[in-house]
């Protein structure tokens, strides 16, 4: 179905079913301490799995939010934290107010907006999320269940947001997706639109795969094809499935830092692991470099014992000075927040390179 990059196997081979932690917690916001500013429900039942962008001395924390656990449909919360409390812990006892500002509203996500991630690009915020269409609960239709909706920050406040449209495949792919997930887009120094998905077809397959955008639309509500899409990685041996986890941080001209989720084959826990990513016209984007191990998996309460347990689903990630801070959806209930030595990742992502070299 899509074309591979040629070290895609060399990659799987590298890696263990072995986890070194290496993420320090900073702590966790619960839902009871979460309060909607715009709707009769002023708590959510859970709050999880959120995007983060830092502007200032702020943290736009857009998180997955539900009210109820009837049909399950999720929408998105902006919840503005001081990048104070994020570091010096002060998120483990404060209150933030929150509005919801991305929410079911289209037939390509009337049952839910979900795990969004948030980029900026030429100036303006981008957040992609996974859409459950109209189709989500027929049992009759198996496809297109899920697609990845982008929308666009209107305004300087950050509250306000416009709905683009959605990444769609190929029509001679399209009738075979199932679902696509786990999505975000970036713009390289060369100008060209990447977007990162995880396309389910129906040969069962979870596809870890880069495509290319013309364009990002600017007014209608639209169908945005994904195009040139080439498979960067697979699941490992031992595992379910992958999908791509944070936007990246960018480490030079044109090369990624990201965390992506592994679900194994034993206990279906979500980790994560590193991957150091190149891009250039002629390649495309290449993944030069994955962690061996797991560098983050689920070990305090709160990741262990959710709505969905042993679970740690990192969806935003920014620098601060040497540090990388990881913000992630815990259990399926809480929004945690972690702190990542920069130097050292990068440290173990070289020492992979050198051995996939060697």
């Amino acid at each position: 179905m899509f074309r591979r990059n040629e070290n895609v196997e060399a990659l799987s081979k590298l890696r263990k079913f072995e986890s070194r932690d290496i993420v320090k917690r900073l702590g966790a916001i619960p839902p009871v301490r979460i309060h909607i500013k715009n709707h009769p429900i002023d708590r959510p039942v859970t709050v999880f799995n959120a995007a983060a962008i830092l502007h200032g001395d702020t943290v736009y924390v857009y998180a997955r939010v539900i009210l109820g656990y009837f049909m399950y449909v999720s929408a998105i919360a902006v919840v503005p934290v001081p990048l104070h409390d994020v570091l010096s812990g002060t998120i483990n006892i404060s209150h933030y107010p929150a509005e919801i500002v991305i929410y079911p509203s289209t037939k390509y996500d009337v049952w839910g907006t979900e795990d969004p991630r948030v980029t900026e690009i030429d100036g303006k915020w981008y957040i992609v999320y996974t859409g459950r269409t109209v189709n989500y609960f027929n049992p009759a239709i198996r496809r297109e269940r899920t697609l990845p909706a982008v929308a666009v920050s209107s305004n300087s406040d950050r509250r306000s947001w416009k709905k683009l449209g959605v990444v769609t495949l190929h029509k001679d792919i399209r009738s075979h997706l199932v679902s696509d997930k786990d999505s975000f887009i970036i713009k390289t120094h060369t100008g060209d639109l990447l977007v990162f998905h995880r396309p389910h077809l129906d040969d069962d397959t979870f596809y870890a795969v880069v495509s290319k955008l013309d364009e990002l639309p600017g007014e209608g509500l639209k169908e945005m094809e994904a195009k040139d899409t080439k498979i960067v990685l697979d699941a490992a041996p031992f595992e379910v499935k992958i999908g791509w986890g944070t936007p990246p941080i960018e480490v030079g001209t044109n090369k990624y830092l990201m965390l992506i989720h592994g679900v194994d084959k034993d206990l279906e826990a979500y980790r994560a692991f590193a991957a150091l990513i190149t891009y250039d016209s002629s390649k495309g984007a290449v993944v030069e470099s994955v962690t061996p191990y797991y560098i983050m998996e689920p070990k305090v309460l709160y990741e262990l014992y959710g709505d969905r347990p042993l679970t740690v689903f990192p969806c935003g990630f920014f620098k601060v000075d040497d540090k990388a801070i990881v913000v992630y959806g815990a259990g399926d209930y809480v929004i945690g927040f972690g702190e990542i030595d920069l130097n050292e990742l990068l440290g173990i992502l070289e020492d992979a390179k050198a051995e996939l070299g060697s």
